[in-house]
């Protein structure tokens, strides 16, 4: 979003609090991860743990107590954050941009309640190729434990292409151990709404998806700096410019996640050819992902590239 808009819509916000509007609480009381970086996660400055947090706690003041923050629009627009300020950097536009459980928040952080078990991440990035990052997978294991920004925990759907294959299995397994129930079943044999749907299987076959078809089109319409070619046989990687830098053939992986406007994200857990389906379920994990927006892998690499790339200027 472009720092005017951002403005417009922080001033709106302020009224409609003014009118007595607004989210409704939710528990804040403990295990709240506050994460701040920038240039897409790549340079963490701050991580806290928080516990014993007021029910009304917003997105805003969490960030304000944990940082030094100026803000504008009466609180409701993040100008910097320990002296690093949005605006131009280079000649790109930069700013400060936050996630609740991986998934960009809808409103503003002064209006956004912090729940129990949260995980808020603010990153100062360069928006010039996205001004919209619809989700990403850093934030995992959310948004399936606890729900995607301030909505209610969500069921998970696991869509496989190959029901019984080992990736479709991994994936299940993975969430099976955070203690997230989850539906499997075969990709597109259903319409699910409300659901998280993570979708596992070759790129040729989960390009039918509306909302992961998006990827095709850039990181201007998925926010995912990753290109699939329509026939599957090649992933372009992209620099925050969306600019290709690297591209991966037969046995490249992909972990990413989008979302259609209003819809929950949706993940996919995709790749080249068997191979690189099989390398991205592997990195399907906490570690893996942490901080990321999106994760490629090379073909015969178990080491994950997380997205967008650097280098290959203008």
């Amino acid at each position: 979003m472009s720092r005017r808009f951002a403005a417009v819509l922080a001033t709106s916000l302020i009224a409609t609090l003014a009118g007595g509007c607004g989210a409704g609480a939710g528990p804040g009381d403990s295990g709240v991860q506050l994460t701040v970086s920038r240039d897409f996660g790549r340079v963490p400055l701050l991580q806290r743990s928080l516990t014993g947090l007021p029910e009304s706690e917003t997105v805003m003041r969490l960030l304000s107590a944990n940082a030094k923050t100026e803000t504008s629009y009466a609180g409701g627009f993040v100008d910097s954050v320990n002296g690093i300020s949005g605006g131009q950097s280079d000649g790109r536009s930069v700013d400060w941009f936050y996630f609740v459980n991986g998934s960009e928040a809808p409103v503003g952080a002064a209006s956004t309640k912090v729940r129990n078990g949260d995980r808020i991440w603010w990153d100062w990035r360069n928006w010039s190729a996205a001004d919209h990052v619809p989700a990403v997978v850093g934030s995992f294991p959310e948004p399936f434990v606890h729900g995607p920004g301030s909505a209610k925990r969500l069921p998970v759907r696991i869509e496989c292409v190959e029901i019984e294959s080992a990736p479709c299995r991994q994936v299940s397994k993975t969430l099976a151990a955070f203690g997230v129930p989850v539906a499997i079943g075969l990709f597109r044999a259903s319409i699910t709404d409300e659901t998280l749907r993570v979708i596992v299987g070759q790129w040729a076959a989960l390009r039918e998806d509306q909302a992961l078809a998006q990827l095709e089109s850039g990181p201007a319409s998925s926010g995912v700096y990753a290109e699939p070619a329509s026939n599957g046989a090649r992933i372009d990687l992209l620099n925050p410019d969306g600019k290709t830098v690297r591209s991966l053939g037969a046995g490249a992986g992909l972990v990413a996640a989008t979302g259609l406007s209003g819809q929950p994200p949706v993940w996919a857990i995709t790749g080249t050819n068997a191979a690189g389906v099989a390398a991205a379920a592997a990195a399907f994990n906490e570690s893996q992902l942490r901080r990321h927006y999106a994760v490629a892998l090379a073909p015969g690499s178990a080491k994950v590239l997380g997205l967008p790339l650097t280098g290959g200027g203008r």
